[in-house]
């Protein structure tokens, strides 16, 4: 049968995923009427989906769908993906093959900077890892009742064209902030897509680390942009008298590296291994502004 996706939640990084397909039908759902233009110019069909029913157009899209792609975010009330259409997925998609949802490494919480990998404690520290956590688990058991693989993928902090410290350097944005020992892992959206391709294409199940080689300071991070920009870089500032919000500074709760063996033993490789792998190219390519930042869907 001819695979036809469904993206819930076309943002940035499903949008990325969307312009992979090569032609294959491929629908996304927005929340806002100002979003169908984006979806549409990934050469998806846009839909509005208001997060808790579905319209008669996304039944009849989901009827034919073989491949699902879920990157809305959970909240306190739950997945509202799963909220809305638990029944259609158990009940009116006979095509069904393959589900694929989008998490993150912050399900596994803090460990001190030691290396995790897909076996490790989940111990989510915040709010929104915890709901997403409790979104992986209901994702897998439904997927288990219906008898489809699910591909849970924890992603690390998301870059690419628009989203990038060449941009805030640019801009004007960028801040070298310090915490001893602090490292975060990284994923340029050309490799969540890929890897969406590459399970998606073999119907592989599971929960893979999408994730880079080289958990790095995020001050190293913005060093290295400002020299490939022949710019100043700005000066450290130490995490302690740092002004940010409280959603900022609770990432720095987080301290991990993050293995991604997993994801490479299926034969996925990486396009962009490390960061400086992903700025470089975006730099000479000039890719690295993009076309903005487009959103969670």
């Amino acid at each position: 049968m001819k695979e036809r996706f469904f993206l819930f939640g076309a943002g940035y990084s499903a949008l990325a995923f969307a312009r992979r397909l090569e032609g294959r039908p491929v629908a996304g759902t927005t929340r806002t009427a100002d979003r169908l233009a984006a979806i549409e110019a990934a050469n998806a069909e846009p839909l509005l989906f208001d997060g808790a029913t579905l319209s008669k157009a996304i039944r009849e899209r989901l009827a034919e769908t073989t491949h699902v792609v879920v990157s809305t975010a959970p909240s306190d009330s739950g997945d509202p993906v799963l909220a809305a259409a638990d029944e259609t997925i158990r009940t009116a998609m006979p095509a069904l093959r393959w589900i694929g949802y989008l998490s993150t490494v912050g399900v596994y919480g803090d460990h001190g900077g030691a290396w995790v990998d897909e076996d490790s404690e989940c111990r989510p520290v915040s709010a929104r890892s915890r709901q997403r956590r409790s979104a992986e688990e209901a994702w897998q058991a439904l997927a288990a009742e219906k008898g489809v693989p699910v591909a849970v993928l924890r992603l690390s902090g998301i870059y690419g064209p628009g989203r990038n410290a060449l941009v805030n350097l640019a801009d004007g944005t960028a801040r070298r902030l310090v915490k001893p020992g602090q490292v975060f892992n990284r994923i340029h959206v050309d490799d969540i897509a890929g890897t969406l391709r590459h399970l998606s294409a073999k119907d592989l199940g599971g929960v893979f680390n999408v994730t880079d080689d080289e958990p790095a300071p995020p001050q190293d991070v913005v060093l290295f942009a400002a020299r490939l920009m022949g710019l100043p870089a700005p000066p450290e500032i130490p995490f302690e008298t740092a002004q940010l919000s409280p959603m900022a500074r609770s990432f720095y709760e987080e301290n991990k590296r993050v293995a991604n063996r997993r994801i490479k033993a299926t034969g996925y490789a990486f396009r962009h291994p490390d960061y400086r792998s992903g700025l470089t190219a975006m730099w000479r390519s000039g890719t690295w502004r993009g076309a903005g930042a487009l959103g969670s869907g």
